[in-house]
């Protein structure tokens, strides 16, 4: 049986948890945006402490690894190899549209589009089948009115996650439902279990985050003096 910590930084809502055996047993969300820097750590402890765990009594580590954002993805990522690392556990990464795209009912849609909010209307994301294999490849996208044409001509599609509101008015097809999801611990837990079994660990020194696009810093035009 395996006890898996889960850490998710990729978007808004930050989310801690621990599984065993694909099951999530102890768990915390926050809400607040960008407090992954701060929160991630605190509420990592928190759940392990709340089984009476450490790090080392976990079979391994698991961290959604992206797209998303940007620093969110470097703090979840540079936690979960620090904590691999320093107890000499596996690290597991799943992708956070995989994570998404899992968690919905499969008879419903023909077709499931995660979507990560990226800017303006532009979202990561990929199309899945109802059953959650991943069909197309990740890609950031610019959404307009002819977008996903071909799979709402086959049937119900679902689009899903915090990106997935802004486009309710652009893709407006009657077979389109439109859902905000966040990644959940819950489906990520059954993800990292399959990884475990089948040993698909990363190499902890050179394992990145799927930032799929360059960082962009921009300079604030408030005046400081």
């Amino acid at each position: 049986m395996a006890r898996i910590l889960l850490i998710d930084t990729a978007t808004a809502r930050l989310s801690i948890g621990l599984a065993h055996n694909g099951t999530v047993v102890a768990s915390r969300t926050c809400d607040e945006p960008r407090r992954q820097a701060s929160l991630t750590a605190p509420l990592v402890q928190e759940v392990l402490h709340s089984q009476g765990l450490g790090v080392a009594d976990c079979d391994a580590v698991c961290v959604s690894s992206g797209p998303g954002s940007y620093t969110g993805l470097r703090v979840g990522v540079s936690t979960a190899k620090g904590l691999s690392f320093g107890a000499g556990i596996p690290l597991i990464a799943v992708g956070t549209l995989d994570i998404v795209a899992s968690n919905h009912n499969p008879e419903a849609f023909r077709y499931i589009v995660p979507m990560i909010d990226a800017r303006r209307m532009e979202v990561y994301t990929a199309v899945y089948s109802a059953d959650g294999r991943r069909l197309t490849p990740v890609e950031a996208k610019v959404v307009g009115p002819d977008s996903f044409a071909d799979e709402l001509a086959q049937g119900p599609v679902l689009f899903t996650g915090d990106g997935a509101l802004k486009c309710r008015e652009v893709i407006t097809h009657p077979h389109a439902q439109f859902q905000e999801s966040w990644p959940d611990v819950a489906a990520m837990a059954i993800l990292a279990q399959k990884a475990w079994e089948e040993k698909r660990f990363e190499d902890i020194a050179y394992f990145e985050p799927f930032y799929l696009k360059d960082f962009v810093a921009t300079v604030s035009r408030k005046k400081l003096f």
